[in-house]
């Protein structure tokens, strides 16, 4: 499987394929239903997320590594275990300092990224 199916409520990380986000950066889409989305974001050392903003509110949680990220013009370094809130509207972007894993949860889903 390479996405999970809408409301699925048991989805195996092994069972997931990550897709090619941008340079240095894979996605794997975990679960979702029309309200809630979870997506698992894996960055090399340098990539850069770059500055955007959507109508989604977002909270991401630093699994590991560490981030210098930029939120509504503000810029802090983040590390394991870091939550950040990005709500919809607001812009942000990353550059990725030390190889890591980030978990993005939003509200609503992003129909974008299925």
């Amino acid at each position: 499987m390479d996405i999970p199916q809408k409301g699925q409520r048991w989805v195996d990380h092994s069972d997931t394929l990550p897709q090619m986000a941008d340079k240095g950066i894979t996605r794997r889409i975990l679960a979702y239903s029309d309200t809630l989305m979870c997506v698992e974001n894996t960055f090399c050392e340098g990539a850069v997320g770059a500055l955007h903003s959507h109508p989604h509110t977002q909270i991401t949680y630093v699994v590991s590594g560490a981030f210098s990220f930029t939120i509504a013009g503000e810029t802090r370094t983040v590390r394991a275990g870091d939550a950040l809130l990005k709500e919809d509207g607001v812009e942000h972007g990353c550059v990725c300092l030390e190889a890591g894993v980030l978990l993005d949860i939003f509200h609503p889903m992003r129909k974008d990224l299925i």
